[in-house]
């Protein structure tokens, strides 16, 4: 399969900013994904209110969670740059394949995907590479940012799947690797920083590249103007016709 590299020159889906009276600078949306069971809803409930709940419940289609978050940028020179006040709304899909149709219709609004499977099921860890084929078509590009995150790590008496391998496939496919666990939190919160740094930097590489070339434009539909008059002179005798 092909990698998910070279992210910083794809375009991004629309980012919601704040306007009138909203307190945040930008709302943000991200997507878990992975098969039915991997702990897709424990693991947003503990990134978003640090709880966990033992008892499994199938999610139906799509739900979701929301948290506010303060994202500092880093300066040039290291040191932390401008802070932006950040909405993530984090959608929880369906991982059966009934509701296929339907999470699918989400990918293209979301800017980033969180990806999941169950350390101890290693199917659930094969099929990561239908998660990401089906993202690569359905994604608002084909090499969207992803996070990979083998769950349940709490339980190692129980893995399946060891960890150099899952960072085996992580680095063929170009993604970070995070081993994580819905029970006791370990990890969580850094997989969804790590994909919001991701994606603001990708935003911020847009914007520059949007405003490079605003300038370029501009300078070239000056350029042509200063030339062609010039020409015109030149040809025609420093512009005297008779």
């Amino acid at each position: 399969m092909s990698e998910l590299g070279d992210r910083a020159n794809s375009p991004m889906p629309g980012v919601g900013s704040s306007n009138g009276g909203a307190d945040y600078d930008y709302l943000i949306k991200f997507l878990a994904l992975g098969d039915s069971g991997v702990g897709k809803t424990s693991f947003l409930y503990q990134y978003t209110d640090s709880v966990f709940n033992g008892k499994f419940i199938s999610t139906v289609g799509i739900d979701f969670r929301e948290k506010r978050v303060v994202h500092r940028s880093p300066g040039i020179d290291g040191s932390v740059g401008r802070s932006h006040r950040v909405h993530l709304q984090l959608w929880d899909t369906a991982g059966q394949e009934r509701f296929r149709s339907l999470t699918t219709a989400f990918f293209r609004d979301a800017m980033g995907f969180l990806l999941l499977f169950d350390l101890t099921n290693e199917e659930s860890f094969l099929n990561t590479r239908n998660w990401l084929s089906q993202l690569q078509t359905h994604a608002y590009c084909e090499n969207p940012d992803v996070v990979l995150c083998g769950n349940k790590a709490d339980l190692e008496d129980k893995r399946c799947v060891s960890e150099d391998k899952a960072r085996d496939l992580a680095q063929k496919c170009g993604l970070p690797y995070f081993e994580t666990s819905a029970a006791t939190g370990q990890n969580v919160a850094k997989a969804v920083d790590c994909l919001l740094d991701m994606v603001m930097t990708r935003m911020e590489v847009c914007v520059d590249q949007s405003q490079t070339s605003s300038r370029s434009d501009a300078s070239r539909s000056r350029t042509p103007l200063h030339h062609s008059h010039q020409n015109h002179q030149q040809n025609s005798g420093h512009g005297c016709a008779c």
